[in-house]
């Protein structure tokens, strides 16, 4: 097994582009890293056994000796004892580290293991409330290669509403929840949205894009700016022990940016990020937006930027629009 180092630095650089392997032409690095396996991504995808880091420049990579040699009285140098340096890993289309609040279902392997969950949440919470997945699963990773659905969820927990929430564009739901939120056979699907059913024609509870719209779900708790700067600062922090250096967020607002740039303001913003902005509503309620913003295209440097604007126009494939009906298995 090869031991694996993720090198922040090595994005902070703008990976291994454009840097040198005569440390004789570079500055004095404030870090080195020696003894390992640096994978640099030239033309030839080639692999050094040392590093050099000038403030957020790699400015060398070569041999531990010719690395080594320019080091000053004051650069940290690190033995990587035959661990694997690789550049920093981009996320091009990043959702919240851990899907969110609610019970997590990341290490369901089972449906039976998403019943157990509920369950468990049930015994906990009082008879009416509101239980509500958290985001980071897919039916994919169950044994069965299939969703929980309504009549499902009722064994699991039939006197709570249950919602699971299925990625960015569906929601599960219980009879106890389509009773809370009035949803019946009679409901008509709206536009953009689809409800779909069991073959004898009941409601099998899944929500799809703007029929999500029927369920809502209670507001999240509201936290202060501090608060909400070190929750992300941790989510970055996780990303990080994965390899993480770059992320794109697919769709935030205004003032999600503002923060992003108070948190790099404040010395918090460990991540670099591309943003995609995503005021809501139609192109004219997205332009006047955007208007009053102050922002616009390219804002930002390299580590916080603008990347674009994000417009929904259908849905996702379990909603999208399409010439013929998408087959799911």
């Amino acid at each position: 097994m090869i031991r694996t180092t993720s090198l922040l630095a090595a994005v902070l650089a703008g990976a291994f582009i454009g840097c040198t392997s005569d440390p004789l032409e570079s500055p004095v690095p404030d870090l080195i890293l020696y003894g390992g396996h640096v994978i640099t991504i030239d033309d030839a995808f080639s692999a050094a056994e040392a590093v050099a880091i000038a403030g957020e420049r790699i400015v060398a990579v070569g041999t531990s000796e010719a690395i080594r040699a320019g080091a000053g009285d004051r650069t940290r140098q690190i033995d990587l004892g035959g661990r694997t340096v690789i550049p920093g890993l981009m996320d091009n289309h990043l959702h919240g580290a851990g899907g969110g609040p609610g019970v997590d279902l990341s290490r369901a392997r089972s449906l039976e293991d998403v019943y157990a969950a509920i369950r468990e949440r049930a015994r906990r919470d009082a008879p009416g409330e509101v239980i509500v997945s958290n985001s980071d699963w897919h039916e994919a990773q169950l044994t069965e290669q299939r969703l929980p659905l309504r009549d499902d969820l009722d064994r699991a927990a039939p006197d709570h509403p249950v919602v699971l929430v299925r990625g960015g564009h569906e929601y599960i739901v219980n009879s106890a929840a389509l009773r809370r939120w009035h949803i019946d056979e009679r409901v008509r699907e709206p536009e953009g949205g689809r409800i779909t059913r069991y073959p004898d024609g009941r409601l099998n509870g899944e929500l799809v894009d703007a029929a999500k719209g029927l369920v809502a779900l209670p507001p999240p708790l509201e936290r202060s700016r501090d608060a909400q700067m070190a929750a992300r600062a941790a989510d970055y922090r996780t990303l990080h022990q994965a390899g993480l250096t770059t992320v794109r967020h697919p769709g935030i607002s205004v003032d999600d940016y503002r923060m992003l740039e108070e948190m790099k303001q404040r010395g918090l913003l460990t991540m670099r990020v591309n943003a995609l902005l995503r005021p809501g509503g139609n192109a004219a309620a997205v332009a006047a937006a955007l208007d009053g913003s102050g922002l616009g295209p390219e804002e930002g440097d390299a580590w916080l930027r603008i990347g674009g604007v994000k417009l929904a126009v259908d849905g996702g494939f379990e909603g999208g629009l399409m010439r013929e009906p998408y087959e799911e298995p």
